[in-house]
């Protein structure tokens, strides 16, 4: 028997904007190579997470700026060589840009979401659009919590334990998100009162030109001593819509709160070890958790 074949992964999305006559519109590619119209997507390059991929082939193959929204659907097949490949899509709002034709994509149309089904060349995109029109986009939110990064071993740390910084591989972390959560609009920031978690969001913070809000509530000793002031507190935050805000706590509080709150509004977690640096992407309406997505690592394998 010879060896497996490597799975293919890759990226993709769908890109939607609003509409006064149809609510909103989602964009399909015309590919002149296979002469279909389908969804914007593309392979993953080497040591790229998902996310990233399907955020950069969008903007490559349409033109425009986007913002990530939830996860809609990874779907999967096998291609003509009998490799399986798998492409994760996500929501994306169309922020700037426009459309200029490539070799790749020569053409580009708005449709409403039944006409985009009715036209696409594929059953599988059919299938990523009945998932993204499942939930009304335009009244979604998203809120984004972050477990700080890497931190070195509390045990080899002489000093206050709430001044431990980031080692090498944290700061390495902490880059990473400067590049990954403003593809999800990440704007206000908020920390723990604990110097790693501030550290984990300075990156961003010096790149967007913003100051990190200190939330007392939000550390495992204040957690420990009263989770509900913790949990209305992650709440309170992730009411706010106007702006899309990033949170930064620790391992001993995220888990607690994020399982609560999908509990009260009826929603399962995804599988997470919960490891440092790792994502969570919140998906609100009107302040109830619809949908989390859950990033174990910024940077990639």
């Amino acid at each position: 028997m010879g060896r497996p074949m490597r799975t293919v992964w890759a990226g993709g999305g769908v890109l939607w904007k609003p509409s006064a006559s149809a609510g909103v519109k989602v964009a399909l590619v015309h590919r002149p190579r296979y002469d279909d119209w389908s969804l914007p997507k593309g392979k993953a390059k080497p040591g790229e997470i998902l996310p990233v991929t399907a955020a950069r082939e969008l903007v490559e193959e349409t033109g425009y700026d986007v913002r990530i929204g939830h996860h809609l659907q990874t779907v999967g097949y096998r291609l003509g060589s009998g490799a399986p490949k798998r492409v994760g899509y996500w929501a994306m709002e169309a922020v700037g840009g426009g459309f200029h034709a490539s070799h790749e994509c020569d053409d580009l149309t708005w449709l409403s979401v039944p006409d985009a089904i009715a036209k696409v060349s594929y059953p599988a995109d059919e299938a990523v659009l009945h998932a993204f029109v499942a939930r009304p986009i335009r009244e979604l939110h998203t809120l984004i919590v972050v477990r700080h990064a890497w931190a070195g071993s509390p045990e080899e740390w002489d000093g206050d334990d709430t001044l431990r910084p980031l080692d090498d591989a944290g700061l390495e972390q902490a880059a990473a998100l400067r590049e990954l959560l403003p593809l999800y609009g990440a704007h206000r920031l908020h920390a723990a009162d604990r110097t790693r978690c501030v550290q984990t969001l300075t990156p961003l913070a010096e790149a967007l030109r913003t100051e990190i809000k200190l939330e007392t509530a939000l550390s495992e000793e204040a957690y420990d001593a009263d989770p509900d002031a913790a949990y209305q507190r992650l709440r309170k935050i992730g009411a706010k819509s106007g702006s899309i805000h990033a949170v930064c706590s620790q391992g001993g509080v995220i888990p607690g709160v994020l399982r609560r709150w999908a509990a009260a509004d009826g929603v399962e977690l995804p599988a997470s070890d919960n490891l440092k640096g790792s994502v969570w992407i919140l998906t609100l309406r009107d302040g109830d958790l619809v949908a989390a997505d859950h990033i174990p690592s910024p940077l990639g394998g």
